[in-house]
């Protein structure tokens, strides 16, 4: 049902922090001549703002509202394809061929289709395939060209590619033994209580429109079924479905994605062009810098729409924006200053301090001050276990580790992630050293000299 207010708010934010989000939304569709615009805020995974704007007084839409999200339809092509790989049905360093064979993109691993690292074109030949029926390309072979269908080396650097998440969604296609767009129902859709997210459009929905750059006049725009290359962007959605979908993409669901496989997700995949880089991509998420805050998610556009979607871990937000303007407002933009606005109106409060439940006397013996040769560290236990490795005189090698059922700690980030923590204690009992990855903690810069690889200079330490 739809609202009758240009002017939507709802009241889990303080009255002048939604005033900013409005006012900045009111902005994006006046400057961007967007006939509408929706757009939210999810703190802590609950929908706590949501705003719209039209050209038309009195019929702002409401939150369930579809609009086609473009390229956002990545994300969920991608969490399909990590749920293959968390159920050992492919892994990310397989060629395409040992499970589609026959395309042009062969040679090309599932990694490199998910963080457009494979070097594909850019888009299909012939006709632009947005304004387009799909029944133009009904082969996979029609989304690339035979001859040159790639533009780079693979796995050398990012170039998006749309006819390469068409691929990853005939992966699914092949590997689940029916359409994409029905194991998206049913494995993601449904357990996330996503219903108003769709291959097609389903009543309400937005009509998409061109709006002429020398005038305020429109042309409405064609609403495709772009078949094959549907993957790469036909998804049609609503605020409060990303609303969902953002609060997943926080935290996992036990019934869709761990929330370790979404964290893998969001690490980039291929290194950046830049020192100073601003933007980045993971395995099938978006990843940008604003406002000195690090965010993931995705941007999307389609003829008639724009879209975009981001989430910082930092503040505990996420934030989204639709409009239903080919060009004009950036809604991908917007997104990211909704973030900003309310982390500086509402900054995030820490987590109060609280003792561990219980005292672990053998975890007490590894904390404090240890040394990796003349380098000073200290370890700090946390909650579940979770031990932490900081450098004091600063540093790459700061981690945390995470207990493991032999006894041994695994890095989570940072220098060691991935690496095994070994507690080494001597005959008696008592902690010895350090194991991390071969590099030897000791209580001592550089001692006892037995533990040392390599040994110690017998006269010790001395003055000039």
């Amino acid at each position: 049902m739809s609202m009758s207010s240009n002017d939507q708010m709802m009241d889990e934010l303080l009255p002048t922090t939604g005033r900013a989000l409005l006012h900045r939304i009111a902005v994006a569709q006046t400057e961007g001549r967007t006939p509408s615009l929706v757009a939210g805020v999810v703190r802590d995974g609950r929908p706590v703002w949501g705003g719209a704007r039209s050209m038309i007084d009195g019929h702002a839409p409401d939150q369930d509202v579809q609009y086609r999200i473009g390229s956002l339809t990545k994300t969920f092509v991608a969490v399909l394809v990590l749920r293959l790989r968390d159920e050992g049905l492919l892994d990310l360093n397989d060629p395409l061929a040992r499970h589609l064979p026959g395309t042009p993109a062969d040679g090309a691993t599932v990694a490199q289709l998910l963080a457009h690292s494979a070097g594909l074109a850019s888009e299909t030949p012939g006709p632009w395939w947005e304004r387009t029926e799909g029944s133009l390309r009904p082969e996979l072979d029609d989304l690339l060209e035979a001859e040159n269908p790639l533009k780079h080396p693979a796995g050398r650097l990012h170039h998006y590619s749309n006819p390469g998440y068409a691929l990853l969604g005939a992966l699914v296609e092949r590997l689940r033994g029916e359409p994409w767009g029905e194991v998206l129902r049913r494995e993601v859709l449904a357990p996330l209580d996503m219903d108003r997210t769709t291959l097609l459009p389903e009543h309400p929905h937005a009509g998409g429109f061109a709006v002429h750059p020398w005038a305020d006049v429109l042309l409405p725009e064609p609403l495709t079924d772009t078949g094959r290359m549907g993957p790469a962007g036909q998804l049609w959605s609503t605020g409060a479905d990303l609303a969902r979908w953002a609060a997943f993409l926080s935290a996992g669901h036990d019934r869709v994605l761990s929330a370790d496989t979404l964290a893998e997700m969001r690490r980039p995949a291929v290194g950046p062009d830049d020192a100073g880089w601003t933007s980045g991509y993971g395995l099938g998420l978006q990843l940008r810098r604003h406002e000195g805050r690090l965010l993931y998610g995705h941007s999307g556009s389609m003829p008639g729409f724009t879209a975009g979607l981001w989430v910082s871990e930092e503040d505990g937000l996420a934030a989204f924006a639709l409009s239903n303007a080919t060009s004009g407002a950036n809604t991908s933009l917007l997104a990211a200053e909704l973030i900003a606005i309310t982390a500086a109106h509402e900054p995030r409060l820490p987590e109060p301090w609280r003792p561990l439940p219980e005292v672990d006397e053998d975890l007490l013996a590894v904390t404090g001050p240890w040394y990796w040769g003349a380098a000073p560290s200290v370890v700090r236990l946390r909650a579940d276990r979770v031990l932490e490795l900081t450098q004091l005189a600063g540093g790459s090698r700061a981690s945390r580790f995470r207990p493991r059922p032999d006894g041994t700690w695994i890095g989570l980030d940072n220098y060691y992630a991935g690496e095994t923590l070994r507690v080494v204690r001597a005959a008696d009992g008592s902690v010895s050293h350090l194991d991390i990855g071969s590099f030897v903690y000791t209580r001592e810069p550089y001692g006892p000299a037995g533990t040392v690889p390599g040994g110690v200079d017998p006269q010790g330490w001395r003055a000039i």
